[in-house]
């Protein structure tokens, strides 16, 4: 059985700074159905907006932050697993920081806990722990995240549900007479420095990130796809009757 990562913006499920019980429940019917099929491993992001459901804070300060995200995980966790019990699954919660990835005998033990979770058919749900994250052990973004658990867990595809349908020749939401790629075979350095000056004409915002991840696994001989999630249809198509709708498709070696 193929395995997959899937990793979820936190756009996807949240809205206003609040969980969006709808999206959600959209989303946990689509992640059933692709269990079927793969074993899936989910990289969620959204603790912080969970935990402003419960409790209204100050979002510029660290300390609140830390505190919204301990306050959300475990009611985001919560909420995913009542949705799943609604097909027959459960998962279970992963919070990693850069440290687990620094050493072989972390990364090993989180290979091993996540193993034994797909084989007891219990979906892996991983966040960053932004509660004991410092800014030396910090990813700052769960696009880095996913990358390095599609590659130390040997995932064969890492999808990017994000509110970026695409990578764009242009940043559709400046420019008309875009054109979306279907297909890329390498992400050129160009494009990240473009990206990192801000203001480039290529995608939108937190492309950056995302071309990051795929210039990263396609040195490791994996594959990306970044598409809507807000619009499943086109993920589902994807990987349920294997046809490129639209999105992205990342792949190859950059030369």
């Amino acid at each position: 059985m193929q395995r997959i990562v899937i990793k979820i913006g936190s756009h996807i499920i949240s809205e206003k700074h609040t969980l969006s019980h709808e999206r959600l429940k959209n989303l946990v019917e689509f992640l059933a159905q692709i269990m079927d099929k793969y074993e899936v491993i989910v990289v969620t992001s959204a603790a912080t907006s969970t935990g402003n459901t419960k409790l209204s804070l100050d979002r510029t300060l660290l300390i609140n932050k830390q505190v919204l995200a301990a306050v959300g995980q475990p009611y985001l966790i919560a909420s995913y697993n009542e949705y799943l019990a609604k097909y027959g699954k459960l998962s279970g919660q992963i919070l990693l920081t850069p440290k687990d990835f620094k050493f072989k005998k972390s990364k090993q033990n989180v290979k091993n806990v996540i193993e034994a979770m797909l084989d007891y058919k219990i979906l892996p749900i991983i966040n960053e722990n932004d509660v004991t994250a410092t800014e030396e052990y910090f990813f700052g973004d769960n696009d880095s995240l996913s990358s390095l658990v599609t590659y130390y867990c040997n995932a064969d595809l890492l999808v990017i549900l994000s509110d970026i349908d695409g990578f764009y020749d242009k940043n559709p939401h400046s420019f008309k007479n875009v054109k979306r790629f279907d297909k890329i075979e390498k992400v050129k350095k160009k494009w990240l420095k473009d990206e990192a000056k801000g203001g480039s004409e290529h995608g939108t915002g937190g492309i950056i990130t995302k071309l990051k991840a795929a210039r990263f696994l396609l040195g490791k001989n994996k594959k990306m796809f970044l598409c809507s999630g807000f619009d499943l249809k086109v993920a589902r198509t994807f990987l349920l009757e294997n046809k490129q709708i639209g999105g992205t498709l990342f792949e190859k070696l950059d030369a």
